[in-house]
């Protein structure tokens, strides 16, 4: 992989990115560069981590997570659980208000709650024990379930793919198609008056938002805004992001590019830290869908030709060059912190099989030249520099790879569709997801067995989902931890996607920015700017 180098942008080519009007505006206005670009106000209907990230600002949920991922009410003033845990009873804390004026109703969240368990994989779960989820009054919600959900808080407090709520008439529209304005009761309004798509989003304090009483951490507890303005500027171009931050142009960088951080480390008024101690899990998707890729067969061997170790020393280079250990590798599919799951099945990515074999491998598996049909994300400073290999070591296994370059929104799109490779499919994708959410598998999308339901890949496999049933049934932790284990080795044995590692990246700002909280996701309250 060529390193990129960082060369000093041209004050004017910069003023042209930054150009935009009220950039700087306000005593307390703070810019921010996102890790890519948001090209949805959805958290419900996009998977992205940047729409997520606008999701926690804009919307709230029921229940949230702390920097330890423990889950805490938030919209929540108590509940109750009765029968046996077949009926829960939550009730509204006050005031709540949405962003256009009204007062959060307990029917927005029981229509939210609807729309959001069509699309996540937890929640259609959830949808199959619930007799019904309905408002009693204006602030009391009744979950009432024919089977026990004993992780019914967890569930609906995932920060990835989160229950969001909205006020009940846009809750009403399709799930599939994003909503047409972002109306939330969180602590900032979404400006779509300022929105300029794949260049810029603008976010203001909500003055009616009313915080909770305790102590920030992470997405839990007090949300108090501190700044007038939070203004993302898309800047798909490393160099000039870090530039504008060495200038003071901006004053946050989400995730500089890898070789960039240790300049930013050593420039004055610059301050470089982890914030996500969790980081994330990158990986290959691979479409179960579609041949060659849905021969079981094909996907180990596939398994076989990748070196973890390689990806990300690519991608991040040496990690003893770092201010802290930025990777690891190899990794399995589960992060849950129990050395009895976590190694359960490593010996598939820690003894690798050589060329030949793996060339034998595919002979076995009755591959002959068939085309994979790569979508790369050339924009993104993860998962273009791991496309790049990922094709590179398949090709020397001895696969044919169609790697197609394009920008991560067109990546989104077209990694929706089940066609097959002809008619614009495809068969492997780059991406990540919070390493926090792998923890254990209640909101592990990507390990699921459900097939065309699930998760782009739709990997079917009915013992993962049993699995997945007994872990939901279960709140005895020896049960649940042997569990994982044997999900863990399933995984293996059906690849249900291909491990590449697990990365931690420092974030970078401006000295005068102070309050920023750690978690696997930005927030933006506590944070003050001088």
């Amino acid at each position: 992989m060529r390193r990129r180098s960082f060369l000093a942008t041209s004050s004017l080519g910069l003023s042209q990115v930054l150009a935009a009007p009220g950039i700087g505006a306000g005593t307390r206005s703070l810019i921010f560069v996102p890790q890519a670009t948001l090209t949805s106000i959805d958290p419900v209907s996009n998977a992205s981590m940047v729409t997520r990230n606008l999701g926690l600002m804009v919307y709230e949920s029921l229940y949230t997570r702390d920097a330890s991922m423990a889950a805490h009410p938030q919209m929540v003033e108590a509940d109750q659980v009765e029968q046996d845990g077949r009926r829960w009873t939550m009730r509204l804390r006050r005031p709540l208000t949405w962003h256009d004026g009204t007062p959060v109703l307990a029917r927005d969240c029981v229509a939210s709650l609807k729309r959001w368990m069509v699309r996540d994989q937890g929640g259609q779960v959830l949808a199959t024990r619930l007799d019904a989820v309905e408002a009693a009054d204006d602030r009391t919600i009744v979950f009432r379930l024919n089977r026990r959900f004993p992780h019914l808080r967890s569930l609906l407090g995932r920060f990835n793919s989160p229950a969001v709520m909205m006020p009940e008439r846009i809750a009403g529209t399709d799930p599939y198609k994003s909503i047409p304005e972002a109306i939330g009761c969180g602590p900032f309004r979404f400006l779509a008056d300022e929105y300029v798509p794949g260049s810029r989003a603008v976010f203001a304090r909500f003055e009616a938002y009313v915080p909770r009483d305790e102590p920030p951490s992470f997405a839990a507890g007090g949300r108090r805004v501190l700044l007038d303005r939070v203004e993302w500027q898309m800047i798909p171009d490393a160099s000039t992001a870090a530039n504008a931050l060495v200038t003071g142009e901006v004053d946050w960088v989400e995730i500089p590019q890898a070789d960039l951080t240790p300049m930013l480390t050593r420039t004055p008024h610059v301050r470089t830290g982890v914030l996500d101690e969790f980081g994330q899990l990158p990986e290959v998707r691979i479409n179960h869908l579609v041949a060659p890729t849905a021969n079981v067969d094909i996907r180990r061997a596939m398994l076989a030709a990748i070196d973890q170790r390689e990806v990300m020393t690519a991608i991040f280079g040496d990690s003893s060059n770092w201010v802290a250990p930025n990777w690891v590798a190899p990794v399995g599919f589960l992060f849950t912190g129990k050395p009895e799951v976590d190694e359960a099945g490593m010996d598939a990515t820690r003894h690798r099989p050589g060329r030949d074999a793996v060339k034998a491998m595919l002979d076995r598996a009755g591959y002959r030249g068939e085309k994979l049909v790569m979508l790369h994300a050339g924009d993104h400073n993860v998962y273009n520099p791991g496309s790049l290999v990922v094709a590179d070591q398949l090709r020397a296994a001895g696969f044919v790879i169609d790697d197609q370059v394009m920008d991560w929104g067109t990546v989104m799109r077209r990694r929706t569709t089940m066609e097959p490779l002809e008619k614009g499919g495809w068969s492997l994708f780059v991406t990540a997801s919070p390493a926090a959410e792998y923890r254990d598998p209640l909101v592990a999308a990507f390990i699921r067995g459900d097939g065309r339901k699930g998760f782009y890949g739709w990997p079917s496999d009915p013992r993962i989902e049993q699995l997945y049933v007994d872990w939901i049934d279960s709140d005895d932790p020896a049960t649940l931890t042997r569990i994982e284990r044997e999900w863990q080795q399933r995984c293996f044995e059906i690849v249900t996607h291909l491990p590449l590692g697990r990365f931690v990246l420092p974030s970078a700002w401006r000295d005068n920015v102070a309050g920023l909280l750690k978690g696997p996701a930005p927030v933006f309250w506590n944070v003050t700017k001088s």
